[in-house]
Formats: structure tokens, sequence, C-alpha cells
């Protein structure tokens, strides 16, 4: 299968990642682990979680993901087969938060004492804190680094601005530098990603991994009307998709979907995966079915003028001449 690199990393992984926020939130352990032992048989290797994964659960208090993908780290055997990207920075509780150098400390000890592994390929920023210098921040991955417990960086929910400035702190120090990002990017939330950041990304060569990569489920094409919401516990979050762009990104699927005899979900990744600069889009799966339908995604490709009407479809700005 075809491998990409995260940035210069040196880090090869398919394009295709696991969003292990399922694991211990929407599917139990041995579930998880028969996905995870699927997902990881078909030739993929990146899997994707967070310390605060999934705290939001009445009687959670983050880091179950974690916990349930060391526990099949230790039972299957898998590590070398794997590129472990986890994150840090979301509220855990009292003042367990942010990218000060404390609590990234504090952080990344448990989360390999959970992981049940000495290093993390892939340790993100899980979203930005102003209340932190990013020399701070950078410093403390720094340390990290020499002390074998991470091996690369990466930033989620970073403004193009906080990216470059990270960037640059790290050039001038010999921090490690920042060699992926993770933004919500799909084919309806396309403005965030590309507005400004794809071109720093493009820039200073940073693979980008996507999150809700299928619009949490709305790019599937199962909810068309409000009548629709009742198929999942998101399906209340579907009603900001449906709207006149909504429609149009729906009705390009069905019609790619009927030539070219794939779902919804496999085109909706397809696009992604050929985008330049994307390295891997997030995917979460609750079946082993569900899964075997998204990883189809990556043996569709895409020809010049499918990818211009879904281009045409999503476009969420007027072109210029």
């Amino acid at each position: 299968m075809e491998k990409r690199k995260l940035g210069n990393s040196g880090i090869e992984v398919a394009p295709l990642a696991f969003g292990g926020n399922v694991f211990g939130w929407t599917i139990d352990e041995p579930t998880s682990f028969n996905l995870l032992d699927g997902f990881v048989d078909a030739g993929f290797n990146l899997i994707d979680t967070a310390d605060v994964y999934s705290r939001w659960k009445p009687g959670h208090q983050g880091g179950e993901s974690e916990t349930i993908i060391g526990n099949w780290l230790k039972k299957s055997g898998k590590r070398d087969r794997v590129i472990i990207a986890t994150k840090v920075g979301m509220d855990m509780g009292g003042e367990n938060k942010g990218l000060s150098k404390r609590h990234i400390f504090k952080s990344v000890e448990d989360s390999l004492k959970r992981l049940q592994t000495d290093y993390i390929d892939l340790y993100q920023s899980h979203k930005d804190d102003p209340d932190t210098p990013q020399q701070e921040t950078l410093e403390a991955y720094a340390e990290l680094v020499k002390q074998g417990k991470i091996k690369a960086i990466g930033a989620s929910n970073f403004s193009a601005s906080r990216l470059t400035g990270a960037l640059d702190i790290s050039k001038q120090n010999s921090f490690p530098v920042y060699q992926t990002l993770q933004p919500e990017y799909n084919l309806y939330a396309r403005e965030g990603y590309e507005a400004e950041l794809e071109a720093v990304c493009l820039e200073h060569n940073i693979g980008v991994i996507t999150y809700f990569s299928l619009a949490s489920g709305f790019l599937t094409g199962k909810y068309r009307s409000e009548s629709d919401f009742g198929k999942s516990a998101r399906g209340g979050g579907m009603k900001r998709f449906l709207n006149d762009r909504g429609f149009k990104i729906l009705d390009a699927l069905d019609e790619v979907s009927k030539q070219l005899k794939a779902t919804h979900a496999q085109i909706a990744l397809a696009w992604l995966i050929a985008r330049k600069g994307i390295s891997a889009p997030i995917v979460s799966a609750t079946s082993i079915e569900q899964l075997n339908d998204i990883m189809k995604a990556v043996e569709l490709k895409l020809d010049t003028n499918v990818i211009a009407s879904l281009d045409i479809a999503s476009a969420w700005r007027a072109k210029t001449a």
C-alpha cells in the first residue's frame, strides 16, 4: 500500500488513520480490538487518539481510549507495526490543561503508561494555548524528544499565524518542528483549512491529518432531512448541514456514486486523499462492516473530472479571474 511521509519526520503512514475517539465511548474493548486488528492487518498503520478521549462520557475521566489501545498493543504484540499519535492540551480537570511545560511533562507520562509503550510516535498539541509562550511548549517537546519519549510533534486547531510563529521559534532555537497539522477538513468544511492554513502546510511540508473527515457522518449521505436524525446518536448535529450547499454536495456525491459504484463515504475520503498535502484523513468505525467499507476509499482513484465536479459543488468562495 502507498505510504506517505509525515512532514520531514521520517515517519511513513498509509493514507487513512483510525480515529480512536470511539474506543471506550461508543464501542467496548473487545470490539475495539477487533477493529484495530482489522485495520492493521489490512495494511494501515496510523492510530490517532488523545488523552481527553472520552472524558465527555458520564463517569469517564479521560484516558479511556489510550488505555484500550495500550491493552491492545500488549495483547496483539503489534507495536512495531503501528504509528501511535496522541494529543495533549485539552481540559482534563482542575489545572490539568494547556501546553505548559509542567502539564506536558505530566501528561506524556500518563499517556505512556496508559498506552503501555515507552515512546509516542507523534505527540500533538491538541489546541493552541494562548496563555503559555510557544517557546515554553516547544522547549518541553525538545526535552521529550531528547529523552526518546516522543519521536515527532504535531499541532491541531492552530491558526495560520500561530502555526507560522511556532515554526519560526523552532527554527530560531533548534527545537523540534511541528511536522503535522490536524485541522477540521472535509468536502463541507473547506474554508477553515483552505483559506490560510493550506498554504502554510504546503510551503513548510507539513503533513495534514484531517479530522471530521466525513463531516460527522453527513457525507455518508444518510442524513437528508430532520426525519433522519434518529439514525444515530449524533444525528441531531446534522441540522447545520441541511442547506443549499449541503444538498449540492450530496447531489454531486449521488452522481459520482452511481458513476463509480462506490459509497458516498468512500468518495468523500478519496477526494481528501487526492488533495495535495493531505497525509491521511482520520475515520472512525464501530463495526467491521463499516470499517471494511471505509478502507476501500484508498483503492478509489478519482479522475480530474470527478474531482472538479466535487470541487464545484462544495465551493466555499466564488472563483476569481
